[in-house]
């Protein structure tokens, strides 16, 4: 019998503040948490960048957007395709897109868009739809709450 994995609380909140909620604040938070109780892993610091990137884009600041696009790259770029759960290639691939679309937005503006990341791993797929049928609170962990 293969072991489920299991996912992180709050790295299951990352995916759902991303690809739901769109809550890129929030993506931040979570994920700078599990950083930093993962010693600091470049995968979560890559994909925390990716959002931070997308919240800068959204608030207007492009030359932020684009510093944390191109640090995003150079965590995730060589990683493999899929990794916890998720299609990272495509992500990897779309977020060039975009940091490509940022560098030329002066000569050829476009609007915020979000982008997805596409959940492969059909336990993290059931974790994040039980997110939605019962949304968690920003800001607030719900071990300490019951």
């Amino acid at each position: 019998m293969t072991e489920r994995p299991e996912y992180d609380r709050l790295y299951v909140k990352f995916i759902y503040y991303f690809n739901v909620d769109r809550d890129y604040f929030e993506c931040h938070e979570v994920m700078e948490e599990l950083w930093l109780e993962e010693g600091r892993a470049p995968l979560y610091q890559g994909l925390l960048q990716v959002a931070v990137g997308l919240y800068h884009h959204r608030n207007g600041n492009v030359s932020g957007a684009i510093k944390l696009f191109t640090a995003a790259m150079e965590k995730l770029v060589g990683r493999p395709a899929e990794v916890m759960g998720i299609d990272l290639a495509l992500l990897i691939a779309d977020s060039q897109r975009y940091l490509q679309q940022l560098q030329r937005m002066a000569d050829e503006p476009f609007a915020f868009y979000d982008l997805n990341i596409r959940v492969i791993d059909l336990i993290l797929v059931e974790a994040v739809e039980a997110l939605i049928a019962n949304p968690p609170l920003p800001g607030v962990d719900e071990d300490e709450h019951g």
